[in-house]
């Protein structure tokens, strides 16, 4: 199932500005990058947002968050979120600044110079 481009939306006109954003689907889905390293995304249906280990617990606290688990098994570090936890702009900023705080400690990887889509 593609992506919503519903929930795409509020992320693209967040990061319209940054040169250090990029874009790629991925497994259906949308993902956002911060100097090549995954940051957030959008499927269907929720948010992805790449916290970090040692914010998992953290972030697994706040309403609408469940692990990321598409396998069977939780990808550590990651967390989906329901959209009725972001409807506000409010929420959302504070998901990616979440996974900011985490993906910008991390050394910057090779990155595509434009948006892929």
């Amino acid at each position: 199932m593609p992506y919503n481009p519903a929930l795409a939306a509020p992320l693209d006109a967040h990061f319209v500005d940054r040169p250090d954003i990029t874009t790629k689907r991925m497994f259906g889905g949308l993902c956002y990058f911060l100097n090549g390293n995954m940051l957030c995304g959008v499927d269907a249906d929720r948010y992805m947002f790449r916290v970090g280990k040692d914010q998992e617990a953290e972030a697994l606290a706040r309403p609408g968050a469940s692990p990321m688990d598409i396998t069977g098994r939780p990808l550590g570090g990651f967390v989906f979120v329901d959209p009725a936890a972001c409807e506000d702009a409010e929420r959302l900023v504070s998901w990616i600044n979440l996974a900011t705080a985490f993906v910008a400690g991390l050394p910057p990887k090779q990155k595509s110079a434009k948006r892929d889509r």
